[in-house]
């Protein structure tokens, strides 16, 4: 697929798009939701993902301190629901959640027990190179420690969840290194640094806009869609590290048409909405360096301890990515939204850990919108989709024409002024640059895949600097 040059006048820059550089990842078809009501009222529903995150946010509230979490059983394509304390049941919630089409069971640990706990690892292991996070499937919080937490470190992580008393939390050691995945070379361009665009969005005045990650905000104030082109786009707000890794760059022309949509290289995904994420719920991950990958979630409201700093609030995954992966998109097949590249160990090829910014909490936090507010427009990935081969190739030669690599995402850390995350990105583009498929990854050498900032074009520009 051809990837023809457009008037920088009309440029878009299409959501998470890039051509897929290896992931050669093949998309299930739509699950089937049975919505008929008959029979047993108490009978568990069979749901899409995005139904089952719908009905999970109802249940919370009808559940109130009851509820302990919530996960989506892939598959048997049913809602888990965590409950505790069934005995008070003065007000029948739990037949209420059955007959809602959920399954129920009761654990020991309750929401707000998993929170303390979490609030004392940080009090007391907040330690570079470790996360915690909620995991509702075992009812505890899981705690990773990469491989630059030994000796002392160890020593006080480890005694810290012992401390949180049995069945309360599980730890375990990670091969890679905690890093955000921004790095030099393609997609959206700051200086030296490379980034993959999230979502378009509109913001809060009307103006168009897109959504990517923080520390790429934060690394640079204008972007363009092009390496040493022109920028586009200008930073209006970021944040990173703390409550989250997001950023709203909006177009500097107000004339920008910004499509709600995930531009694949050999299809388009439509982008219906955003939707909060359920742990279990299969998701796509679209970035510039190693394009479409998928995998499963793992937990929610993850801290992830970065050398830059502490963020709350993450998503934790199994998705692969890379250098240059930063700020792109997280969606499921049915079109919804659901995050934001942030950080992550490990690469495409050995796999590893990997946190995405909620795109709910994001749009909330910067007062933006996304989607059309349901029209799905034929957004579903069938059995027979999958990205590679000739994209991958074109996309991989035009990384390398456009030069970038682990010495461009440096620059641009020290031009931003943050020093670490020049760091992790030259780390992560000297250990981590091979693709999930190989051709892919050695035509795309330094430079990741090039995917032009534009609409229309196949995989065009997202691709955050970062893993």
């Amino acid at each position: 697929m051809s990837h023809k040059r457009v008037s920088k006048r009309k440029a878009v820059i299409a959501v998470g798009g890039v051509a897929a550089l290896g992931a050669a990842a093949f998309l299930l078809p739509h699950a089937n939701a049975s919505q008929d009501g008959s029979g047993d009222a108490a009978a568990v529903k069979t749901l899409k993902a995005g139904d089952a995150s719908d009905l999970a946010s109802r249940l919370q509230e009808l559940l109130g301190d009851a509820f302990a979490g919530s996960y989506y059983d892939a598959a048997q394509q049913q809602l888990v629901v965590n409950v505790i304390d069934v005995s008070g049941d003065k007000n029948n919630v739990i037949v209420q959640a059955q007959k809602a089409g959920a399954k129920v069971r009761e654990v020991e640990n309750s929401t707000a027990e998993l929170k303390t706990a979490a609030q004392t690892l940080k009090a007391r292991a907040t330690i570079p190179g470790t996360s915690w996070a909620v995991d509702p499937r075992t009812n505890q919080i899981l705690v990773t420690a990469d491989s630059t937490v030994t000796g002392g470190k160890w020593d006080r992580l480890e005694s810290t969840v012992q401390s949180l008393g049995s069945g309360v939390a599980t730890i375990k050691k990670s091969a890679g290194t905690f890093k955000t995945f921004a790095s030099g070379g393609d997609a959206i361009f700051a200086g030296g640094a490379r980034c993959s665009l999230g979502f378009n969005v509109t913001a809060g005045d009307g103006s168009p806009a897109f959504l990517t990650a923080g520390h790429c905000g934060v690394a640079a104030e204008q972007w363009s869609d092009a390496q040493n082109g022109a920028p586009i786009a200008t930073v209006d707000q970021a944040t990173f590290p703390g409550d989250g890794d997001f950023a709203l760059v909006k177009y500097d022309d107000p004339n920008t048409q910004a499509p709600s949509e995930v531009n694949l290289g050999q299809q388009t995904v439509q982008i219906s909405g955003a939707a909060d994420a359920t742990v279990g719920t299969q998701v796509f991950r679209m970035g510039s360096t190693t394009g479409l990958s998928d995998g499963q979630v793992l937990g929610l409201d993850a801290t992830v301890n970065y050398p830059e700093g502490t963020v709350t609030g993450l998503i934790q995954t199994n998705v692969c990515a890379e250098p240059g992966d930063s700020g792109g998109s997280l969606f499921t097949q049915d079109g919804l939204a659901i995050g934001l590249t942030s950080g992550g160990s490990g690469d495409c090829t050995v796999g590893g850990e990997t946190f995405f910014q909620p795109v709910t909490t994001a749009l909330q936090a910067v007062g933006a919108t996304l989607g059309d507010g349901g029209a799905g427009a034929g957004g579903g990935l069938g059995a027979d989709d999958q990205v590679g081969g000739e994209e991958a190739g074109a996309g991989a030669g035009a990384g390398a024409e456009e030069g970038a690599g682990a010495d461009a995402g440096a620059g641009a850390g020290e031009e931003a002024g943050a020093g670490q995350e020049a760091g992790a990105g030259q780390e992560a583009g000297a250990d981590d640059q091979a693709g999930a498929d190989q051709q892919a990854g050695d035509a795309g050498g330094n430079g990741g895949g090039h995917g032009k900032a534009r609409g229309g074009n196949g995989g065009n520009g997202a691709g955050a600097g970062g893993h």
